[in-house]
């Protein structure tokens, strides 16, 4: 699964993959990711994608970490324009 985190609407962002999403937002939530997304409060799920294969969503995240950040902005706001916590369980 590719995520998006965000630190607050048209915050920071995150982009990552994981294969169990809750587990990895508590993860987030909790400061237990050391690095980029606790250094900047990065911890609101705001968009994610799932994939039957973890190489496509790896290849998803790769491809997405080079886009401008518009074009994530835009992504998000397709199918979360409030910028919404997404808490799917």
């Amino acid at each position: 699964m590719s995520i998006i985190l965000a630190s607050k609407p048209r915050g920071t962002l995150y982009i990552g993959v994981t294969g169990n999403l809750p587990v990895r937002v508590e993860q987030h939530k909790a400061g237990q990711v050391p690095g980029f997304a606790a250094k900047y409060g990065v911890n609101r799920l705001v968009w994610f994608e799932g994939f039957a294969d973890v190489r496509d969503a790896i290849d998803r995240e790769k491809a997405m970490k080079k886009w401008y950040r518009k074009w994530k902005i835009e992504l998000i706001e397709k199918s979360n324009p409030n910028w919404e916590e997404l808490h799917p369980w």
